[in-house]
């Protein structure tokens, strides 16, 4: 009699536990296919305008989702601003006057508000750009899994902790992404999407003045004539020099060729672990597109389970 008592109140309680405990977000390739059929191909239009008007900003909207990502997930929390209970990601190191393409998401949050209030999230806005961009600029797009929710809350010390710096060395590299579930295959891929944009001079300055043996000499002379030594912090530097503009396998090339320009790009072809996989990207761009586009998608499946909201503009919470 005890031991049937007991075992009914342990089976009351774990039905009360699942009643009660917050459901994870269910991510799923037809998410809106119903409740708004038109999401994916208003954010498209919106995102294709903004590249047209700024090749450069592909690569930003890429990296956005990226930090997005890293931080507790794809929630959004990028996207908000500062406020009296909210330490913005906006002003950590990692993010702080290089971040860009906040505008963008909220022009296609916007046009995806007029036709569906209230629906569709802005870390799916942020997802389906970052894909979008891939696309328009000649890289790979994916089949999304959608379903996100935003956050309410963001965390300016996690996005100082947690996003790679380009100062960083293979094995935190590694390190770094195998917390997030992410292979070394899967960093190197990743990493590749600085076939794009741009990078500020401080980023490279302690590269290309060190006469190091892993950076090329002439590279390195070309590239003092756009950074100097003292000033011009934030003066810019394609990360590509051959087709900064283009998605392509070139980044890797450069690697081989000790042609990279932040130290963190260099350490994945100087005598490491990763050697192998730089290498065969740079001769089977196929290969790399595809790697990329996977790891897109298990980097976009990073999910914060405590995000709730559907936030109607993606700087502030409702």
């Amino acid at each position: 009699m005890a031991t049937s008592f007991a075992a009914k109140s342990i089976v009351f309680l774990f039905m009360v536990l699942v009643l009660y405990t917050p459901c994870l977000a269910q991510l799923t390739s037809t998410f809106y296919d119903n409740s708004c059929p038109n999401a994916l191909s208003t954010i498209r239009t919106s995102i294709r305008s903004s590249i047209a008007a700024e090749r450069r900003m592909a690569a930003s909207l890429i990296r956005l989702h990226f930090h997005d990502c890293f931080v507790q997930g794809c929630d959004g929390s990028v996207l908000l601003d500062e406020t009296a209970s909210i330490e913005s990601e906006k002003t950590a190191l990692p993010n702080k006057d290089s971040a860009r393409g906040y505008g963008v998401i909220e022009k296609a949050k916007s046009a995806v508000e007029k036709i569906c209030p209230g629906v569709v999230s802005c870390a799916d806005v942020l997802a389906v750009a970052a894909r979008d961009a891939s696309a328009y600029v000649g890289g790979p797009s994916w089949s999304l899994l959608l379903g996100r929710k935003d956050s309410t809350t963001a965390s300016r010390t996690l996005a100082n902790s947690e996003l790679p710096s380009f100062k960083d060395g293979l094995d935190r590299l590694i390190s770094s992404f195998k917390n997030k579930g992410l292979s070394a295959r899967d960093m190197v891929a990743l990493s590749g999407s600085h076939t794009l944009g741009q990078a500020q001079c401080f980023t490279f300055r302690d590269r290309i003045y060190s006469n190091g043996t892993n950076i090329d000499a002439g590279f390195g002379s070309t590239r003092r004539r756009g950074c100097p030594a003292v000033g011009n912090d934030a003066k810019l530097a394609a990360l590509d020099l051959v087709t900064p503009n283009s998605f392509d396998n070139n980044y890797f090339k450069n690697l081989i060729q000790k042609k990279g320009l932040l130290e963190s790009d260099q350490v994945l072809f100087s005598g490491g672990s990763t050697d192998a996989i730089v290498t065969e990207y740079s001769r089977n761009p196929k290969t790399f597109s595809s790697d990329f586009a996977t790891a897109m998608i298990k980097m976009g499946n990073l999910v914060n389970g405590n995000a709730r909201q559907i936030r109607k503009i993606c700087s502030v919470v409702n």
